[in-house]
């Protein structure tokens, strides 16, 4: 992992990474970060925490495949809102450090 940076929201988070050709939506297609998680470095993580209400922590990644392909996944950070593949880009950070 390279990169921690702090931005006052999300939205700057992702505009700076798209910015850098961070384009391709994870999201979308998580399946792929699932199926071959070997296949991914994360390159840029970036937590916000709300200010008032726990509920609006997130993580925005800035991911690369081993294709080269650059790409984004935010999810939120609080113990309810994590998906499968947030908590493998957990264990993949865990591992790059």
């Amino acid at each position: 992992m390279a990169c921690i940076y702090h931005y006052c929201s999300v939205y700057e988070a992702l505009a700076d990474l798209k910015e850098k050709g961070y384009t391709y939506d994870f999201n979308i297609h998580d399946e792929e970060i699932k199926q071959n998680p070997d296949n991914f470095e994360i390159e840029h993580i970036y937590r916000y925490e709300g200010e008032s209400n726990p509920a609006d922590e997130a993580a925005v990644y800035g991911i690369k495949s081993i294709e080269g392909l650059r790409g984004v996944f935010v999810t939120g950070f609080s113990a309810n809102s994590q998906s499968d593949t947030a908590q493998i880009l957990i264990d993949i950070t865990i591992q790059g450090r």
